[in-house]
């Protein structure tokens, strides 16, 4: 069962979900991080979400700060600290545009 704003989400504009799903090429420095050629923008967030949980990089004082480590700064831009709002961005970068 999904939640009602999702549902509306899909019908409303099926194209933006198959962004998140569709299987992309990786470049090599996600690649490397996620060990995966291929994976879709969604499977990489929550690679990168369990990664930052497992790692235990959120700031205690501040659950919205990520504290990079080296390996998770090889793929958001080299940054010392994230904020939580600005990490799907960040990752959006790695994959290609689609055309329109």
């Amino acid at each position: 069962m999904l939640p009602q704003g999702i549902k509306k989400a899909i019908t409303d504009n099926p194209k933006k979900l198959a962004n998140l799903i569709d299987l992309v090429n990786l470049p090599s420095t996600l690649r490397e991080f996620v060990g995966q050629s291929q994976i879709s923008r969604l499977g990489c967030f929550m690679c990168v979400w369990s990664y930052i949980k497992t790692k235990n990089l959120q700031d205690p004082y501040n659950k919205n700060v990520i504290n990079c480590d080296d390996k998770l700064k090889s793929i958001l831009l080299g940054k010392p600290q994230v904020e939580l709002a600005e990490l799907p961005a960040l990752i959006k970068m790695h994959f290609p545009k689609e055309p329109k």
